[in-house]
């Protein structure tokens, strides 16, 4: 059974106004708005189960936590842990982002691009200086924190509070990334994080959904500030009958059911408040009249089609169930679902030929909708082994993490280029489903590609 742990950043604190930097300070408050955002995650997560909940002890989070339960209405307490302090940067602690920038240049450079070399000379007591890695250091944190957890919570559903470093190194250390994928993820204020466990520490963590906002009153995270390249909403086509049935369906061109349109227009009313300057679909019929659904709200965007989007090929596995697979190719249907990347399909594909057509049309997009004045945004419709490699790719993973990924059905992605192409890009939310069923939780058919 497996374990869910529900990852939830802290409330806008008065630091995060003044654009201070925090860190272990713990003088920074919430605000008057972050009081009333950890309010909503609790309305947010009521009728959830929830059997623990951890929280760190530094003031912002805790009085998040606080709130979140108190709201909820759970009889438990957070358990505060110093192993899920924020990110310790002591050298610059209640200091301004911009006085840092000014007087740090090399270390923010380093800070901000390669995470990983990120290092500070730390006074000791005894007059020498120390060598201190912060975000290697958050990333072992991290690591630690889910071995206690797991040890201890196997089976249940657990709530941690927490910051937004630490975060990104909790979903960073549970889905196989290392340090230097610290800015390769969003969390925002009160945004909310699903993670799902199959077992032990060491066995791969599911990303369910990350960074939800949809509570808090905005469908997806706002632009950060200063980014100048695209923004792409990937979203996955609505559901099919075989969806349905969990029968594959690969390059075999079904529509969407009734269940599907309907998917597909909750997405369409979800979106049509943000601005879309684009559109990409796959040239199969299932994404392609999702992607026209969801354009009746922007009248005045033409969708572009193209080939290289579209499903893994399954050869002689399409049209089956599991249980025909099962017995037509014994032993082959457990190794696609434990070793995706090692499997040739049988007259079709394997995650190589999906990835490297799949990369190719993404980057297409993303140099199509760089170097423009404002930055643009752009709606991706695909599949869901399609919009899965291309997660994995922007995330720096290879096809080995394939099933790390949730994407359901009508579900909506976010991938940010800061600088456009040729810049890292940023995971700002994942598997956004809580337009379908208002859930935090994705409740799409969990059918067959």
């Amino acid at each position: 059974m497996k374990t869910r742990v529900i990852v939830v950043r802290h409330g806008e604190s008065t630091f995060n106004v003044k654009r201070i930097i925090q860190g272990h300070h713990d003088e920074s408050l919430l605000t008057v708005k972050g009081e009333a955002q950890a309010r909503r995650v609790g309305e947010f997560l009521q009728g959830i189960a929830i059997d623990a909940a951890y929280c760190s002890p530094l003031k912002r989070a805790a009085r998040t936590a606080a709130l979140i339960t108190e709201t909820i209405g759970l009889k438990i307490a957070s358990q505060p842990t110093d192993l899920l302090k924020e990110i310790s940067l002591p050298l610059w602690e209640a200091k301004s982002f911009a006085d840092v920038e000014a007087d740090y240049p090399e270390d923010y450079q380093a800070w901000q691009h390669q995470p990983n070399e990120f290092k500070m000379a730390v006074p000791q007591a005894d007059g020498t200086t120390q060598m201190f890695y912060p975000v290697r250091a958050i990333w072992q944190q991290a690591a630690e924190f889910w071995q206690g957890l797991l040890a201890q919570h196997q089976g249940q559903t657990v709530l941690v509070v927490a910051h937004s470093a630490i975060n990104r190194a909790l979903v960073g250390t549970a889905i196989g990334l290392g340090p230097e994928s610290l800015n390769r993820m969003y969390q925002a204020n009160c945004g909310v994080s699903v993670l799902n466990f199959p077992g032990a520490w060491g066995e791969q963590a599911q990303l369910e959904s990350m960074n939800l906002t949809s509570h808090m009153g905005a469908a997806i995270p706002a632009l950060r500030s200063g980014f100048k390249g695209p923004r792409l909403l990937l979203v996955r086509h609505g559901e099919t009958e075989w969806n349905r049935e969990s029968r594959f369906q690969g390059q075999i061109d079904i529509p969407l059911n009734d269940n599907g349109r309907s998917q597909a227009a909750q997405a369409g009313e979800f979106l049509k408040v943000i601005p879309i300057d684009g559109a990409v679909s796959s040239s199969m019929l299932r994404p392609k009249e999702t992607a026209e659904i969801i354009l009746q709200h922007h009248p005045e965007v033409s969708l572009a089609v193209t080939d290289d989007l579209w499903e893994i090929s399954h050869g002689q596995w399409e049209g089956k169930f599991e249980h025909e697979i099962e017995a037509g190719f014994p032993g082959m249907l457990d190794a696609w679902q434990t070793q995706p990347d090692k499997v040739q399909m049988p007259d079709g594909e394997n995650l190589q030929d999906v990835w490297e057509r799949a990369v190719k049309a993404w980057e297409e997009i993303v140099t199509q909708y760089s170097q423009q004045e404002t930055p643009k945004t752009v709606l991706v419709v695909a599949h869901d082994a399609i919009n899965k490699s291309i997660l994995c790719y922007v995330m720096g993973l290879g096809a080995e993490a394939f099933w790390r990924f949730k994407q359901g059905n009508g579900a909506v992605s976010v991938i940010d280029y800061p600088d456009g192409v040729g810049s890292e890009p940023m995971l700002s939310a994942a598997n956004i489903t809580t337009h379908l069923s208002g859930s935090l939780f994705d409740m799409t058919a969990a059918g067959a590609l």
